[in-house]
């Protein structure tokens, strides 16, 4: 899209972490921006990030729990800037716990907001991309889609449940011969405010499982998968030995996860009595783009940057190959010469 037809997108959980990097990821490059979240503060002060960088922004509030809410939303959208060419569904809550901790209404509820949540995004896209053979769906997938860990069983719950939707959706795409398109992330563990304010009955802090990301380096990865067709994108080495250790050994990882799984997931500081919750209501707070754990993640990813830019990297394979061939014909011309 050029700056005469910027590229409309949609992204939900945009308030704070991997949704907030990922709209100005977005903007960075021109885009017109819904944004999506229950959290008035963290969308207004990103809206005014967005316009800062020169793109446009709308604001709506919403909670993705409700497919009516959804649509409005998309509605909105396209009334302020036209038809929407890229979704992000990234929205999601959790509850930090062991599974017989969590009571029944908590599990209902994460499992709306993070699986059903991008079911009605996907509906809300598809009703209008359909209509137009064009667009692009990005669901904003985990490692914790195919190999599940202790204490984050509503997350990993979801997280399976729009992988195996989205294949589904995906095959019926293909037997329309439609155009659209829709594609997975699957994320490492991120250092987003989401531990600051989820739901816990952990005894002390929760923490993402190291090795740990900036939300950029997801962002990257979203944008880049809004415009090719890759069926998927894996971001991190740790998420790719995830997917494939639990494909070779995962009743080995199984006992592994049982046993380091609790520890991992928590810092050596105790849950404060007035930590904020999101679960069923939103903050009040901006929390911004980043979690807690800034010293202790990476802004980089060499596999990421690697399956970015596999094409650049195959033709200097291609490019390096040519010119050991051509050099070793010269030594042996030379060779023959003498």
């Amino acid at each position: 899209m050029n700056k005469k037809n910027p590229e409309v997108v949609m992204v939900t959980g945009a308030s704070a972490g991997v949704g907030r990097a990922t709209a100005l990821a977005f903007a960075k490059r021109g885009a017109h921006l819904g944004l999506i979240a229950r959290g008035l503060p963290g969308l207004e002060s990103l809206r005014k990030e967005i316009e800062a960088l020169g793109a446009r922004a709308v604001v709506l509030q919403c909670d993705v729990a409700d497919p009516e809410q959804v649509e409005a939303s998309a509605k909105k959208l396209e009334e302020t800037f036209g038809p929407i060419n890229v979704w992000v569904n990234n929205a999601m809550t959790t509850i930090f716990a062991p599974f017989k901790k969590i009571e029944p209404a908590e599990y209902k509820r994460a499992t709306e907001v993070t699986y059903l949540g991008a079911v009605y995004g996907t509906m809300a896209a598809v009703k209008r991309m359909l209509s137009r053979d064009s667009g692009t769906i990005v669901q904003v997938g985990s490692a914790l889609a195919y190999r599940s860990i202790p204490l984050q069983s509503p997350y990993c719950g979801a997280k399976h449940a729009i992988l195996g939707f989205t294949a589904s959706l995906r095959s019926e795409l293909l037997h329309d011969g439609s155009n659209v398109h829709i594609t997975m992330v699957h994320l490492p563990a991120m250092n987003t405010p989401q531990f600051e304010w989820c739901r816990t009955r952990l005894p002390r802090h929760p923490q993402p499982v190291p090795p740990i990301f900036e939300p950029e380096v997801a962002a990257e990865a979203i944008y880049w998968a809004a415009h090719h067709r890759r069926r998927e994108v894996r971001v991190g080495a740790s998420t790719v030995k995830a997917i494939i250790g639990n494909k070779v050994m995962p009743s080995t990882l199984d006992h592994y996860l049982g046993n380091i799984g609790y520890e991992a997931q928590q810092t050596h500081d105790p849950v404060l009595p007035d930590r904020p919750d999101n679960l069923f209501e939103p903050v009040d707070t901006d929390y911004g783009t980043h979690g807690s754990f800034g010293a202790k993640s990476a802004n980089f990813s060499l596999q990421t940057w690697s399956t970015l830019h596999r094409g650049t990297l195959a033709a200097a394979a291609a490019g390096a190959a040519v010119l050991a061939w051509a050099t070793v014909g010269r030594k042996k011309k030379a060779r023959h010469k003498r």
